[in-house]
C-alpha cells in the first residue's frame, strides 16, 4: 500500500493542501457575502471606495461620498465583501506559487504542470468575474459564473493535492469510478441550478414544502426563468424576474435535488456492496445533511447560517465524489 501513503511533504504538497483549505473558506465567504446582500458593498474593484480597506475615518467617508455620491458607505456590507476579496487574493497568490513550483520542478513530475497552469488561468478569470459582478450590478449569469468558478477552483485544487500526494490515477475504468464520475456531474449540475436560484433571489419564493405556492406543479415559465437578457435593467440587487419565473427556478432546483438524491442513494448502495464502506457512510451523512438543510431553508425562510451551510455541504459532496474518483482510479497494488 505504499502508493496510498503520502509522499514526502514537499513544498508543493504543503502549498496545495493550504490552497484547498483556503479555497473552501473563500467559497463559504462568497456564499455569506451573497446571502447578506453585500455583493455591492463596495461599488468599485479591487478597492473599496478607492481605498484598500473600508473607509471609516471622517475624511475617508467624505472622499468616498464625493467619488460615489449614489453609493453611501455601509460598513456592514462593505466589510464582508472586502474580507472575501482579501482571502480570494491570497488564494490567487498561492495558486500562482503552485504554478511557478510546477514549472521549476517540471522535470521531476512532482505535480501535474498542465493542471497547475489551468488553475492559474481559472483564478485569473475568477478575478475578472469578481470585478464584473460589481461593475455589472450583480448580473445573474456573472454571479452564477463566479459561484461555479469557486467550486471548480476548489475541486481542481483538491485533485492537484491528491495527485501530488499519491500520483496520477491510472487510466482505467471501474464500475465504482464510473458511477462516482457520473455522480460528480449530477451534483455539479445541481450546484448550477442552486447558483441560478441564488443569483435570481428565488430561494424563498416558495415558502411551503413539498408544494410550491400551494401546488406540486405550479404554473411555470422556462423562457422567463432562464433568460440572460439585460435590457433596461440597471441593477440586479434583490432580483428582477417576475413571480412565475422565480417559481420556475425554485421548482427546477427542487426537481434537481430529487434526481440528485435518488442517484446518490443508488451510488451509496453500490459503494456499500463494493466494499467502499467509509465513502458510503461519509456520502450518506453529507446527503442527509444537505437534504435537511435544503428543506430547512424553505421552512424557516432562509436562515443565514443554514443557507451558508447548504453551500458548504454542497461543495463537500462535490469534493467527496472527486476524491472517490481519484482513489478508485489508483492502480491496485500487489
Amino acid at each position: 500500500m505504499d502508493k496510498l501513503r503520502p509522499q514526502k511533504k514537499s513544498l508543493s504538497y504543503k502549498l496545495s493542501l493550504l490552497a484547498v483549505v483556503l479555497a473552501f473558506i473563500v467559497v463559504l465567504l462568497g456564499a455569506y457575502t451573497r446571502l447578506v446582500d453585500a455583493g455591492l458593498g463596495c461599488p468599485d474593484w479591487p478597492g473599496c471606495y478607492g481605498f484598500l480597506t473600508v473607509p471609516e475615518e471622517l475624511h475617508e467617508l467624505q472622499t468616498a461620498t464625493e467619488a460615489f455620491p449614489d453609493s453611501p458607505v455601509e460598513a456592514d456590507k462593505a466589510w464582508p465583501e472586502m474580507i472575501h476579496r482579501y482571502f480570494a487574493g491570497s488564494l490567487g497568490l498561492l495558486v500562482a506559487a503552485l504554478a511557478v513550483l510546477g514549472f521549476v520542478h517540471r522535470s521531476k513530475k512532482e505535480q501535474p504542470l498542465a493542471l497547475s497552469f489551468a488553475l492559474l488561468g481559472i483564478i485569473i478569470f475568477q478575478a475578472a468575474l469578481g470585478m464584473w459582478t460589481v461593475t455589472m450590478g450583480l448580473l445573474p449569469i456573472i454571479v452564477m459564473g463566479h459561484l461555479l468558478g469557486g467550486f471548480i477552483t476548489l475541486t481542481l485544487l483538491l485533485i492537484l493535492f491528491l495527485n501530488i500526494r499519491h500520483g496520477n490515477p491510472v487510466a482505467w475504468a471501474s464500475p465504482v469510478r464510473t458511477a462516482a464520475l457520473l455522480g460528480m456531474i449530477i451534483v455539479f449540475l445541481q450546484i448550477v441550478l442552486g447558483g441560478w436560484t441564488s443569483a435570481n433571489y428565488a430561494a424563498i419564493i416558495c415558502e411551503d414544502f413539498p408544494t410550491c405556492q400551494g401546488s406540486m406543479i405550479p404554473p411555470l415559465d422556462f423562457s422567463g426563468a432562464f433568460t440572460v437578457s439585460t435590457e433596461g435593467v440597471q441593477s440586479y440587487l434583490g432580483g428582477h424576474l417576475d413571480n412565475i419565473s422565480r417559481v420556475t427556478i425554485q421548482w427546477m432546483h427542487r426537481l434537481g435535488a430529487l434526481i440528485t438524491t435518488l442517484y446518490l442513494s443508488f451510488l451509496i448502495i453500490k459503494l456499500f456492496s463494493s466494499g467502499w464502506t467509509k465513502f458510503a457512510l461519509w456520502i450518506s451523512t453529507l446527503l442527509i445533511a444537505q437534504v435537511t438543510l435544503g428543506i430547512s431553508n424553505v421552512i424557516f425562510s432562509l436562515p443565514l447560517m443554514v443557507a451558508v451551510a447548504h453551500n458548504g455541504v454542497a461543495v463537500l459532496l462535490l469534493m467527496s465524489l472527486a476524491t472517490l474518483v481519484h482513489y478508485s482510479g489508483l492502480k491496485k497494488l500487489r
